[in-house]
């Protein structure tokens, strides 16, 4: 998503011993793994699996480590137990070990093609644009970028960047990149970043004209009673309903409606299709639709 979950299965041995192997660090057996699947659902709305019971343990088990509990049965009984403001920085590091991101700079390009051309068509306008899962920044700075080099520099838009990772929203907040990224074009790279020395050679840096472009916030998708201010004209949120069940994924398409302005912009992944929400949302080209 974004922050999503791995879709890659660990290899048959996975460098790590089976999940409740004689092998293993730490037993974690079938039971373990559906207490997992239940609040993680509970949590975050995503839908895990059964096929993932290797990664959940080789992500798990190193919050095990940090946390020096012995077992995944005490771990567990202790999310299950905890409630409040005290609990949430451990809820929300148990979300941040069973989600990843996999994202790159103007990934399905077709999407920022047509991102500029609504910008030229709209300029002068001010448009806010909601990036919804921001992952670890290249997708809300890929929009940003094509914010800035719209003919009119598109001054007036503004752009939420969110995620329900706060560790990927920290290193979006940093704007620090190899510089051999991919999908920077060498102009981009020279317009929009600057260049790290010594230490920092081999690095690049978002410019901070761009970065001032962007809020960055934590925000969980599944979550009731979003506040997000003003309505949206476009909202990225790709290849995230994927992670999520048909209900979850209604009521966040419904959330999401509620949050655009008539003939707003969706943008979505390239096996997203939303054909049984016709009365929310109509195509309106490759994985675009619009607010109805």
């Amino acid at each position: 998503m974004s922050a999503v979950l791995n879709v890659l299965e660990a290899p048959a041995n996975g460098g790590i011993a089976a999940p409740g192997s004689a092998e293993s660090e730490f037993v974690f057996g079938t039971a373990d793994f559906e207490r997992v699947r239940r609040l993680i659902f509970q949590r975050a709305g995503i839908s895990l699996g059964p096929g993932k019971q290797a990664m959940v343990y080789s992500r798990l088990s190193r919050r095990l480590r940090e946390t020096g509990l012995h077992s995944f049965s005490a771990y567990l009984l202790r999310l299950e137990q905890s409630s409040g403001p005290a609990a949430e920085p451990e809820w929300q590091e148990f979300v941040n070990c069973l989600t990843t991101n996999l994202t790159s700079f103007f990934r399905e390009e077709h999407h920022f093609e047509a991102l500029a051309g609504e910008l030229e068509r709209r300029a002068g306008e001010g448009l806010r644009i909601w990036c919804s899962a921001a992952s670890t920044g290249e997708e809300p700075y890929s929009i940003a970028m094509s914010c800035a080099e719209a003919p009119d520099g598109a001054p007036d838009v503004r752009i939420l960047a969110s995620d329900i990772d706060t560790r990927v929203l920290a290193t979006a907040s940093r704007g620090v990149y190899p510089a051999d990224t991919r999908g920077l074009s060498r102009e981009r790279l020279h317009q929009h970043f600057l260049r790290g020395k010594g230490l920092h050679s081999g690095l690049v840096r978002v410019k901070p004209e761009l970065a001032r472009r962007i809020e960055f916030r934590a925000l969980n998708l599944t979550a009731a009673n979003w506040s997000l201010g003003e309505a949206f004209d476009i909202v990225f949120c790709r290849n995230v309903m994927i992670y999520f069940s048909p209900i979850t994924q209604r009521r966040v398409l419904e959330g999401i409606h509620a949050a655009m302005k008539p003939q707003g912009l969706l943008f979505v992944g390239h096996s997203e299709q939303f054909s049984d929400a016709g009365e929310l949302f109509r195509p309106r080209g490759n994985t675009i639709y619009e607010r109805v």
